[in-house]
């Protein structure tokens, strides 16, 4: 069985600082909050830290929690990062940045499905079309590493329908490939032609994939030719050369 080489996902979460006037919070949180943010933007994240800390003291404004998560997240104190952003929109289930702080935090934690909520959540509450894009992008990347983990437990209907999930909310090439690759370990080919004609069609860095794997679904169906052909295009990514010359070795 063919292993599909891992995808490194990248995602785009968004973070800000607020601007507060004293008067929104008492004077000697909002005193802490503000020189907590002027230490966060200078990357002295211990500090911003303290005075977050310090700041809670007086006020459980969420506003606060948000910007320790940030910092906690800045130092890859992941728990404790989950911990503040959970609280900050249990206090303000408005607050759209903090579900993409949450879904940020569990996806690296992978806590994947949890992430797929937490950025389902920041769509729903973001008025900005650029954030609700950037959102559903990284839907559809969780729902991609949901997807690896029911493939690699042998459930392969389970990783087809969360990466038709995946599709539903951004095109990804990323997601075509391992349906491809998954279609075609389930022994569905012409599924899996179509899933690498999608990449193949993209502008992406991962057409190497994408020809192997339409090649492995033509030699399948007895298309020799056809499969050849897939396997010399495929042989030009150095991913996928030594596999490819070991079909075609097999082929001639």
């Amino acid at each position: 069985m063919k292993k599909i080489r891992s995808f490194v996902l990248s995602l785009a979460f968004v973070f800000v600082a607020f601007s507060l006037y004293a008067q929104e919070m008492p004077v000697d949180a909002a005193k802490a909050y503000n020189e907590g943010n002027k230490f966060l933007k200078a990357g002295n994240y211990e500090n911003a830290i303290k005075k977050y800390q310090e700041a809670l003291q007086t006020s459980q404004d969420y506003r606060i929690y948000y910007q320790l998560g940030v910092a906690y997240k800045k130092q890859n104190k992941l728990p404790e990062a989950e911990e503040a952003f959970r609280k900050t929109v249990e206090i303000n289930p408005e607050f759209s940045l903090g579900y993409n702080g949450l879904g940020g935090t569990y996806f690296i934690e992978g806590k994947y499905q949890e992430s797929v909520e937490a950025f389902k959540k920041f769509a729903e509450l973001t008025t900005k079309k650029s954030l609700k894009e950037k959102a559903n992008d990284n839907i559809a990347r969780a729902y991609v590493k949901l997807a690896e983990e029911s493939k690699k437990d042998g459930n392969y209907q389970k990783a087809i329908e969360q990466l038709q999930e995946a599709i539903k909310y951004s095109e990804f090439d990323a997601a075509y490939v391992l349906l491809a690759n998954t279609y075609y370990e389930n022994g569905d080919y012409e599924e899996a032609i179509k899933a690498a004609d999608k990449v193949i069609s993209m502008n992406s860095k991962l057409k190497g994939a994408a020809y192997y794997y339409k090649g492995l679904a033509l030699k399948q169906k007895q298309d020799t030719e056809k499969a050849k052909e897939y396997f010399e295009l495929a042989k030009k990514d150095p991913q996928y050369k030594k596999l490819a010359e070991y079909e075609l070795k097999y082929m001639r």
